[in-house]
């Protein structure tokens, strides 16, 4: 619904947003909540990525189809797709592949930032300002064909959940012209909620030509703009540790399932067509990813609900977003991380008592996984 206004009290302050324009309605997109930051007091909580509310795999895959359609189909190429962690990780991968789909088109990579250290070479780093964790690294993609298309990329497409300002796609942009590829042509920023407002948008896009000679084009779900006002004691709240150690996790993450670059979408359906889980008729099960590693999950609770249709299937995965109780968010537990940072993890609106059974899909060995967690929500843990 276009020119939608709504007022959104939050523990933090109060959240004023207007849509321009919208191809699905407000509450279908997503709703609010309140963060422990004291950089950003808000957060708008999509009801479509399937990362802090449990949703059908079919909206995920809707949502991944509607944005491919939006991106033009003759972009100079090659083009490199990069999902930003934690929160885009499974969007970028699945607009990619349905962009595939779409255009048929060989000359494209899939990459996604990581918050990881790895023994990897790394394309750059750069920073998310306003983030719980602001470091993000891009490692060069270890297929040589993949490494060839990134490196020689005309185009970049950059994916995440919503945007606010666009800073952190302006960096991301500079830093890969300044250090992985001069010879960008055309950037398209792919989000599901943009509410940087039509004049932000513009001048942003603006101040990228004159820059960098970059032509810029922006896809969304919905498009508005927002205000925030601040609570005053909103500077006191304490934010929870959500930065790594720094210590390397090549040990942990023993495949690559997008950090390290993807130019074969079918890649990670193959590893999920070795699982044929059934459940009984009416059975309730949850498909829980851990952190960066959501799009594999998502496709094992697509194939899930293929084959069991008698039977409801949601899909979410856990983050390290310290997000107040309120608003989006009804229940919250706390765990331990799985990749040895002693970093506080979240599981927003996931419990025992809305599922008969859990599956907590990991890419670490299944004793990294927080007993607390497990037994919590009396999950069996899967590993790939």
């Amino acid at each position: 619904m276009k020119n939608e206004q709504r007022r959104i009290e939050l523990p933090t302050g109060v959240l004023t947003i207007e849509v321009e324009d919208s191809d699905l309605n407000l509450d279908q997109l997503c709703d609010f909540a309140a963060r422990r930051n004291p950089k950003r007091g808000f957060l708008f909580v999509s009801k479509v990525l399937g990362k802090h509310i449990p949703i059908s795999p079919k909206i995920m895959r809707d949502c991944y189809q509607r944005l491919a359609q939006k991106i033009p189909r003759d972009l100079p190429g090659p083009v490199v797709f990069i999902g930003m962690a934690e929160t885009a990780t499974a969007l970028g991968h699945g607009v990619y592949e349905e962009y595939v789909k779409k255009t048929g088109r060989q000359d494209l990579v899939f990459i996604h930032t990581t918050r990881y250290e790895l023994d990897k070479e790394k394309a750059l780093n750069f920073a998310e300002e306003h983030s719980h964790a602001t470091d993000h690294f891009l490692y060069l993609p270890e297929d040589d064909e993949a490494r060839r298309l990134f490196k020689s990329a005309r185009s970049l497409v950059l994916l995440d959940d919503e945007a606010s300002t666009g800073k952190t796609f302006i960096n991301l942009t500079k830093a890969f012209c300044a250090q992985v590829s001069s010879n960008i042509e055309q950037l398209v920023t792919v989000v599901i909620t943009d509410w940087r407002g039509k004049k932000l948008v513009q001048e942003r896009h603006e101040c990228l030509y004159e820059e960098e000679g970059i032509a810029t084009s922006a896809v969304a779900l919905l498009t508005g703009r927002y205000s925030f006002d601040a609570d005053p004691d909103l500077k006191n709240v304490v934010l929870p540790k959500a930065c790594g150690n720094g210590d390397l996790k090549d040990h942990l993450f023993q495949t690559n399932f997008g950090r390290l670059g993807l130019s074969d979408p079918g890649a990670l359906h193959r590893i999920v067509q070795l699982n044929n889980i059934r459940l009984a008729p009416g059975e309730k099960c949850l498909v829980l990813g851990v952190g960066e590693f959501s799009y594999l999950p998502f496709l094992l609770a697509e194939r899930i609900e293929k084959y069991n249709p008698e039977a409801t299937v949601a899909v979410q995965s856990t983050t390290r977003s310290p997000i107040m109780l309120g608003g989006a968010i009804t229940k919250s537990l706390s765990f331990s991380d799985h990749c040895e940072e002693e970093i506080d993890n979240f599981l927003h609106n996931g419990s025992k008592d809305d599922f008969d059974r859990v599956l907590i899909c990991t890419e670490t060995p299944a004793t990294s996984i927080d007993e607390a967690l497990v037994l919590a929500l009396g999950a069996e843990v899967l590993t790939f």
